[in-house]
């Protein structure tokens, strides 16, 4: 493995083990913590939705993709995509992902200013 190789993937294992971040859901009673970073493989699969005009699925599989219990364990399966789809509330579903998504470019906006 080169040099360049070898960094690449240290810095990555470094950012994937990083402390998970949370957001409460009030309406769920409930807190989702996250990485704030995923898989290429993880990432081709939401590019591919939202290229195929699934966006609302794509939501959720980031939903399910992210979230995580407190001990890092997934909170869900692919087994709850359809509940998703068909059961929960969008609106909140959509603040929610939102909600990890900002935090995710705020945590990262916060480290290229703490590098400067």
């Amino acid at each position: 493995m080169s040099k360049v190789l070898e960094r690449a993937t240290a810095h990555f294992r470094t950012r994937i083990s990083n402390e998970m971040t949370q957001v409460y859901v009030p309406e769920w009673d409930s807190k989702i913590w996250f990485k704030q970073i995923n898989t290429l493989k993880e990432e081709s699969k939401l590019v591919e939705l939202h290229q195929q005009g699934k966006t609302v699925e794509a939501l959720v599989e980031t939903l399910i993709m992210k979230s995580r219990n407190e001990d890092g364990t997934k909170m869900f399966g692919i087994a709850d995509k359809m509940v998703f789809m068909n059961e929960v509330d969008p609106q909140v579903l959509i603040r929610v992902v939102g909600e990890m998504n900002q935090q995710q470019t705020i945590d990262s906006d916060i480290k290229d200013t703490e590098k400067n």
